[in-house]
């Protein structure tokens, strides 16, 4: 029975600890990548002229690692040319034991 509840643990944690961000490209033509430092993070949609580059999805960032998955996810839209990338929406999922991991979708843009 410990045997079993060991390889439970293990496994929670195994699955716990892969975090993910897919990015699809949907805008037109190219644009040079920008430096991912440089890259915003908006939770609203910004006043600025911009174009659609693509969408962003993000999932199995622990709780605590909220910047973690801001700069993923700024790695992955600066190849696409972003500015900046609007968060549209985001949660958290239960994994038990009061803990979670973090799961958001936006969509990368860039500057007129």
């Amino acid at each position: 029975m410990k045997h079993i509840a060991l390889l439970a643990i293990l496994a929670f944690g195994f699955l716990s600890a892969c975090s993910t961000v897919d990015v699809t490209k949907t805008g037109r033509g190219y644009r040079p990548p920008t430096n991912a430092n440089a890259v915003e993070i908006l939770m609203t949609v910004p006043t600025r002229p911009y174009e659609e580059l693509g969408s962003i999805t993000v999932q199995g960032f622990q709780l605590r690692d909220e910047a973690k998955m801001h700069y993923a996810i700024r790695a992955k839209a600066a190849p696409l040319g972003a500015s900046a990338v609007i968060i549209q929406s985001q949660g958290i999922v239960p994994t038990g034991f009061g803990g979670g991991t973090r799961w958001a979708t936006g969509v990368a843009i860039g500057w007129k």
